[in-house]
């Protein structure tokens, strides 16, 4: 069994900054790609996000220059630096991550979820 963990959630106000983490226990042989995704009130889940085990990154267009996500390999672990919040940041944010586990099984795991609320 996996769990994702997710904290650093909250209330902001625009132009404010947060830092989301993102850490994975349990039945792990190795973390290849993880991620952020949001869901908005109405909204489809979308991916903000991603890193691979290699540390490239990809970012949904309208973070870019703004998020920066990142990873520690060593704490399973996976952040999700905020700056410059925009009231249209506001959403659940859900870790992802897709881990191989020691029973050869590759599968995508998510975490709880985690609340963003960008104020005016």
């Amino acid at each position: 069994q996996v769990q994702l963990v997710e904290s650093g959630g909250g209330l902001v106000q625009a132009g404010g900054s947060l830092r989301l983490s993102c850490t994975a226990s349990g039945s792990i042989f190795r973390i290849e790609a993880m991620g952020w995704y949001r869901q908005a009130p109405g909204k489809q889940r979308e991916l903000v996000a991603v890193i691979t085990g290699a540390g490239s990154t990809n970012y949904v267009d309208s973070v870019k220059g703004r998020f920066t996500i990142s990873r520690d390999n060593a704490k399973n672990t996976v952040y999700l630096q905020m700056n410059s919040l925009k009231l249209e940041d506001t959403a659940v944010y859900y870790c992802n991550a897709k881990i191989l586990t020691p029973m050869a099984i590759i599968r995508g795991y998510w975490g709880q979820g985690t609340q963003v609320t960008v104020s005016s």
